[in-house]
């Protein structure tokens, strides 16, 4: 389950809720604040409540591309199979959240591109209303700044490094060329690291080299947004060899051989079956064939010998979660979300091939096998 970040719900897109966080609220005092010089320089006579009014109304114009934006991503994600969790307008413009599995390179890209694209279809839009001015007005102030900060965001946002939409592209198709998509994101990563680097050394370097000194201002927010993407590019590399770790996961190295015995069967007939096939667990089968649950040895070892021949197996069983087999074949995050809807709090499930109980997987194991390295 992908945690929901904390705001205010104004609707829903996708099947996911539409989220205001709190960040945002800072982010639209202090973009209100920048765009006002300009709206003052271009209306000197305008009293400060209606310079502020101008200013905030570009702020709502630009979120509502932002939106635009994640709106893009939702309805491509959903169309290519995937669950959107929610759309978030946040300090640094939004997000959207969406969980499933993306299995083609093709899918991953589309779902990247579609949002940077939409930005430079607004810009192009704004531009057409705002050549179609006939005077310098607050509206066509509006409009031009519209169109510049749409082709702003759908440019930056296309450059090729995460955890930019660009870099998605970049690391679907690294995925294309090599097959890996762990490739593929640590491509991307390196160059999303890349670029805020360059950020950085843009707003440094670039008024040296034409004679002037570096502003203050334009440092600060060339290192706010250089350090965004060095620390999302990062998070997207981690992420990337997280996946790659899940993708080894399988059934097959972490299961238990299972012997079973069939419903009625006595402690006594579970420890010959057990000791027959080399001390393996026993799954007890009901009396419709399905896998009832599996013995515990202590247990079974606790009932004296000379009563083990007329103690049920049952008194010493562990139940099985209904529904709950594991198929030989299952892998990578697909067992995860699989255990995580079927377990119950169980300990050890049962694991079948082709229909027959064959093993027992116990849970511990799987969870051990997708920890961290160094936190085992």
């Amino acid at each position: 389950m992908t945690q929901r970040s904390s705001g205010w719900r104004i609707g829903r897109v996708a099947g996911a809720p539409v989220l205001v966080t709190p960040s945002w609220l800072l982010a639209a005092v202090v973009l209100t604040a920048l765009f006002a010089p300009t709206v003052r320089a271009f209306a000197p006579r305008m009293e400060l409540v209606g310079v502020l009014v101008v200013s905030f109304a570009f702020v709502l114009l630009l979120f509502a591309s932002v939106f635009c934006h994640e709106v893009a991503h939702a309805l491509v994600a959903r169309a290519r199979g995937q669950r959107v969790d929610e759309l978030a307008l946040t300090l640094w413009g939004g997000h959207t959240a969406y969980s499933g599995t993306v299995r083609h390179p093709r899918d991953s890209a589309l779902i990247a591109v579609v949002g940077p694209l939409t930005n430079l279809a607004l810009a192009a839009g704004f531009w057409l209303l705002f050549s179609a001015q006939t005077s310098a007005s607050v509206p066509a102030l509006l409009l031009y700044a519209g169109a510049f900060s749409n082709a702003f965001v759908g440019a930056f946002n296309l450059l090729p490094g995460l955890p930019l939409d660009g870099g998605q592209v970049l690391e679907a198709g690294v995925w294309a060329a090599t097959g890996s998509r762990t490739r593929g994101t640590l491509a991307a990563g390196w160059v999303g690291r890349a670029v805020g680097a360059a950020v950085v050394l843009w707003a440094l370097v670039w008024p040296l080299a034409t004679g002037r000194s570096p502003d203050l201002f334009t440092v600060m927010w060339a290192a706010l947004i250089g350090a965004f993407l060095w620390s999302g590019a990062s998070e997207a590399m981690r992420v990337g060899r997280r996946r790659e770790q899940l993708d080894r996961l399988d059934v097959r190295s972490l299961v238990t051989s299972a012997v079973v015995v069939p419903a009625g069967a006595t402690v006594a007939d579970a420890g010959r079956a057990a000791r027959r096939h080399g001390e393996v667990a026993v799954v007890v089968l009901d009396h419709r064939g399905e896998p009832a649950g599996w013995v515990d040895p202590q247990a079974a070892a606790a009932v004296p010998a000379d009563q083990a021949a007329a103690t049920p197996a049952e008194s010493a069983l562990v139940p099985f979660p209904a529904g709950s087999t594991v198929d030989v074949d299952e892998s990578g995050p697909e067992l995860l979300d699989h255990l995580a809807r079927v377990a119950g709090g169980a300990r050890v499930l049962p694991v079948a091939d082709r229909g027959r109980v064959t093993g027992v997987l116990d849970v511990a194991r799987v969870a051990a096998a997708v920890r961290p390295a160094g936190r085992r």
